[in-house]
C-alpha cells in the first residue's frame, strides 16, 4: 500500500492552520484544506482523510503535496489553469479603451455597449467586460469646476489651517445659507417599504413656497447654530451674525468660514464687523469676528456643505409639506435632535495632496483643450 508523504508541523504552523480551520468568515475551501493538512500531520492517510471530510483521496493528496511544497501559501490560492484561448486581442482591447476615453459617437454624448460594439465589431458583452476590468463608466457624469481664483493658494491654506490647527481661545464656524428650500407637497401619499418593494412617492407635487436656512457648523464639536428666513439678503445674513454673537461665549474670537456670495461682503456687514471688533478690542484686546473666504468655486472646502447634504437627504428631498411652516418645523426638529448628540465632521485630507490633485486636474484639462 502506498504511504503518503509525512507532514510535520511546528507549534506556530499548527496554530496558524487551526486558526484557518476554525475560520467562520473564510472561504469553505480554505477551511477544508487546512483541516486536510492538520489530519495529515496527525498521521492519517489520504483515504482516511477523504472518508472523514467527505472528499476523494486524490483531493486530500493534492493539498497535502501543495502544503509540503509551498506551505500555507500553497493552500490559500488555486494553481493557475490554462483555460480556453483568448478570442479578443490586446489591440482590440486598447481600441475599445481608447475610443471610450478619447472619442464620442457621432450622434450621442457618450458610448453605450451596443453602439461601441457595433463600431468596433465585437459583442456588447465583450465591451461590458472590458469596461468593467478598466473601471470605465461612460454613462456616468460627475460635476466639477476648477477655481480660477488668483489667490487660490493663499485662501486655501487660510481655511485648511483652521481645520488642521484651530486657534486657541476661538471658535471655528463653517457658515453658509441653504437657500430655496422648497415646501413640496406630494399629490398622493406614498406606499411604505414592503418585502421586495421600495418606498414610493408621486412624481408630481404642489409648491407651497420656499425658506432659507442660515447655518453655522462648529468644527470643534459639530453643533449647529441656525436661523430661518424668507429671504437671503445682507439683512438676513447680518441678523444671523448678530445671533451668533449673542449665542457664543463673549470672550472668544469667532472665525467664520464663508463663500464669496455678495451678501457676505456687503458694506453694511463690513461696517457692523468693524464696529463689533472695535468693542471687542476695548474689552478683551482681541477680534470678535474674523471672516475667512474660501476660493471662488471651492464650496467643497466649507464643511457646512456636508451637513446641508445630510439635511437634504434626511428631511427635505423626500419630505411632503403642506406649508412653509411645516417645513420649518421639520428642519427645526431635525436640528434639535442632532444637537443633542452632535456629529463632528473632521477634515483629514492633507493640503499638499489636495493641491497636487488639483494640479493634475488642471494639466488634464489643458491637454483636453489642446486636443
Amino acid at each position: 500500500m502506498r504511504v503518503a508523504p509525512t507532514v510535520t508541523l511546528s507549534n506556530e504552523q499548527r496554530a496558524q492552520l487551526e486558526m484557518l480551520a476554525r475560520g467562520r468568515s473564510l472561504p469553505l475551501r480554505l477551511v477544508q484544506r487546512a483541516r486536510i493538512v492538520i489530519l495529515a500531520a496527525a498521521g492519517r492517510q489520504d483515504r482516511e482523510i477523504g472518508q472523514e471530510l467527505g472528499i476523494t483521496r486524490q483531493t486530500a493528496g493534492r493539498w497535502r503535496k501543495r502544503y509540503l511544497l509551498s506551505g500555507v501559501a500553497g493552500i490559500e490560492k488555486d494553481a493557475p489553469r490554462t483555460g480556453r484561448k483568448r478570442k479578443i486581442s490586446d489591440s482590440t482591447v486598447r481600441r475599445i479603451v481608447n475610443r471610450t476615453t478619447q472619442e464620442r459617437p457621432a450622434q450621442a454624448t457618450h458610448w453605450s455597449t451596443r453602439t461601441l460594439a457595433q463600431a468596433v465589431g465585437v459583442s456588447p458583452a465583450t465591451v461590458r467586460r472590458i469596461w468593467k476590468v478598466h473601471g470605465l463608466k461612460p454613462h456616468r457624469v460627475k460635476t466639477f469646476k476648477l477655481s480660477n481664483d488668483k489667490h487660490f493658494a493663499e485662501k486655501f491654506w487660510d481655511v485648511i489651517g483652521l481645520y488642521l490647527n484651530p486657534p486657541d481661545r476661538a471658535l471655528v464656524l463653517c457658515c453658509d445659507e441653504k437657500s430655496q428650500c422648497q415646501a413640496l407637497e406630494r399629490t398622493q401619499p406614498g406606499l411604505p417599504v414592503m418585502r421586495g418593494y421600495s418606498r414610493t412617492q408621486t412624481h408630481d407635487y404642489k409648491r407651497h413656497g420656499t425658506v432659507t436656512l442660515f447655518a453655522a457648523l462648529s468644527y470643534l464639536d459639530g453643533k449647529i447654530f441656525s436661523q430661518t428666513a424668507a429671504k437671503h439678503t445682507h439683512r438676513q445674513w447680518l441678523a444671523f451674525l448678530k445671533q451668533l454673537d449673542r449665542n457664543t461665549p463673549p470672550d472668544l474670537t469667532l472665525h467664520l468660514i464663508a463663500d464669496n456670495y455678495a451678501t457676505h461682503k456687503h458694506a453694511k456687514v463690513k461696517s457692523w464687523l468693524r464696529w463689533r471688533n472695535q468693542r471687542q478690542h476695548k474689552s478683551c484686546g482681541s477680534e470678535r469676528v474674523v471672516l475667512h473666504f474660501t476660493p471662488t468655486s471651492s464650496s467643497w472646502m466649507n464643511l457646512v456643505e456636508r451637513f446641508f447634504r445630510d439635511l437634504t437627504e434626511d428631511v427635505v428631498r423626500e419630505g411632503s409639506f403642506t406649508s412653509v411652516v411645516e417645513l420649518v418645523q421639520a428642519i427645526a426638529g431635525y436640528l434639535d435632535d442632532r444637537n443633542l448628540s452632535p456629529k463632528r465632521y473632521v477634515w483629514k485630507a492633507k493640503g499638499e495632496e489636495i493641491l497636487a490633485k488639483i494640479q493634475r486636474a488642471r494639466e488634464a484639462l489643458a491637454r483636453n483643450n489642446n486636443v
